[in-house]
């Protein structure tokens, strides 16, 4: 994959297909801004009272991811459908989303490995974790297809902070288990630590559009979209 930003086309507006394509998009961004809400309450809450690096970055993560459907839904709102500079702009700020999880779960797992704290069990906690390994790789691959079909490198951005977020309930998920049956306290900030390193290796990629290489927007020919 090249490191290069695609160059993708100006998106003309028209177009039932395209038109229901930008509905879908939104849906699923209000659909999992509504998850995020609960999800970044409820991962907050009990990663705070468990003691939980992992599954307070996890929260976190949510409220992050929320705000990067609320950019998605800006994006194709007001007149904004045909928009280059608003897709951009849209793209930009998903990548920056990225960046503002990382460094504070890296301090505070650093901190909780150096005083040796141990995250009590939440299981709540837990439930959260596998509802949303279920529902994330679901909104994360239809907003991968959506984001290749409508040439928006925002809107694949958001699905691969989906997948992100999944691989990160997976990892909440270990975690918190070995911790309550195996005594591994120490895998739950080496889990934060490896979230923060994801979370700026995605940051990185969304910036740049990487994760959106091969879009070509519906309607146009592949040849048109500047992917090398």
């Amino acid at each position: 994959m090249s490191s290069q930003t695609p160059v993708l086309p100006v998106i003309q507006a028209g177009g039932r297909t395209r038109l229901r394509l930008i509905r879908r998009a939104k849906l699923l961004s209000w659909l999992s801004l509504v998850w995020m809400t609960i999800e970044g309450a409820v991962g907050v809450t009990a990663g705070l009272a468990a003691g939980s690096v992992a599954l307070t970055g996890f929260g976190l993560d949510s409220v992050i991811e929320g705000a990067a459907s609320v950019i998605v839904i800006w994006r194709f709102t007001g007149g904004r459908e045909s928009s280059e500079a608003a897709e951009d702009r849209a793209q930009k700020l998903v990548g920056v989303s990225f960046f503002l999880l990382a460094p504070y779960i890296a301090v505070d797992a650093i901190l909780t490995l150096t005083d040796g704290s141990h995250a009590t069990t939440s299981w709540v906690g837990v439930a959260l974790a596998v509802g949303s390994i279920v529902l994330m790789p679901l909104l994360g691959r239809a907003k991968a297809s959506l984001g290749a079909q409508l040439g928006s490198s925002a809107t694949a951005g958001e699905g691969a902070q989906n997948m992100l977020c999944a691989y990160m309930a997976g990892g909440v998920l270990v975690g918190l288990l070995a911790s309550a049956l195996l005594g591994w306290w120490w895998l739950d900030p080496a889990v934060g630590l490896g979230i923060a390193a994801l979370a700026v290796k995605e940051g990185r990629e969304a910036w740049a559009g990487e994760v959106c290489a091969d879009c070509v927007p519906v309607g146009f020919d592949s040849a048109a979209c500047n992917c090398d």
